[in-house]
């Protein structure tokens, strides 16, 4: 169990504290929402959950297996949609991995990728749209 505090400040803001460590983020509505995007919107951190899992799930199978990760980049597009309801409907994420990773290891990585526990978290009718570069 992980406790995280979260207070809304008002004005559509609010502060959250990861319990364990004591790292803070704050959240703001975005802007074609009611607020002025001056931080992540929880749908931004949602997003953001899903490359950072993505990664941290690659690196500890890279990490068991001796290949080095170091350097590897997440790039996410979120896309909201309204119908049926104001929600994230799609994902585009595209991983750039590092040179130095040998080919017998690029399917076990992509399959961790998959299998990362935020992605089997999330409601399949989100379209998830994931790719892969290696140097």
């Amino acid at each position: 169990m992980v406790r995280i505090d979260v207070i809304y400040e008002g004005d559509l803001h609010t502060s959250c504290r990861h319990e364990p460590s004591g790292a803070e983020i704050a959240t703001d509505a975005p802007k074609d929402n009611e607020g002025r995007g001056e931080a992540f919107s929880p749908t931004d951190l949602l997003a953001t959950a899903l490359g950072s899992c993505m990664l941290t799930t690659m690196g500890i199978v890279a990490r068991r297996r001796g290949w080095e990760m170091q350097g590897a980049r997440a790039e996410v597009e979120k896309h909201m949609v309204v119908q049926p309801a104001r929600r994230v409907g799609r994902l585009v994420l595209r991983l750039a991995m590092p040179a130095g990773i040998p080919e017998e290891a690029r399917p076990v990585l992509e399959r961790a990728a998959h299998s990362c526990p935020v992605h089997k978290s999330l409601h399949p009718d989100l379209e998830i749209d994931l790719g892969f570069a290696w140097s």
